[in-house]
């Protein structure tokens, strides 16, 4: 005698699938949230280092507003040598010529780029695991054949 699961009912199936959804629906929109906040920093991380790149072309003598948060700036000349401040993480701050600053900005960039790629990969995903359910509810509470409840659309 071999074990026998319970069959279950299409209305249990589109109970499941429901609730599977909505968990899906909620996992891409934490993707989105997150999607967002990599390409705020990719853009605050681009910023920085073109103005790092464009103080190089400008005189040194001519005056520059330093940008200071809320619409505030500050009045000032970029010395040539200038030793840039630049955080490293945990509110740590490493003092580096501009050179080493726009490398390690264009690395992070890198880096950002490559997490937007793979955080996409995964929206990807999971929107369509979205769309196969959504289908396969549709055609259930239509009175249509449903696919397999064995389809992958509970992979991760």
């Amino acid at each position: 005698m071999s074990a026998r699961t319970p069959s279950i009912t299409p209305e249990q199936q589109v109970q499941e699938d429901l609730m599977r959804l909505d968990a899906y629906r909620s996992q891409l929109s934490q993707l989105l949230q997150q999607h967002q906040l990599l390409e705020s920093s990719r853009a605050d991380h681009l910023r920085a280092r073109e103005t790092l790149d464009g103080l190089d072309r400008i005189d040194p003598q001519r005056e520059v507003l330093i940008p200071l948060g809320a619409e505030t700036y500050l009045r000032g000349s970029a010395a040539v040598n200038a030793p840039v401040l630049l955080g490293i993480g945990s509110g740590v701050v490493a003092e580096m010529d501009r050179a080493k600053a726009s490398e390690v900005l264009h690395e992070r960039l890198t880096r950002l780029d490559e997490a937007g790629r793979e955080l996409g990969g995964q929206v990807e995903a999971v929107q369509d695991r979205i769309d196969i359910l959504t289908q396969r509810i549709e055609s259930m509470t239509q009175g249509g054949s449903a696919p397999s409840a064995t389809d992958d659309v509970g992979g991760d």
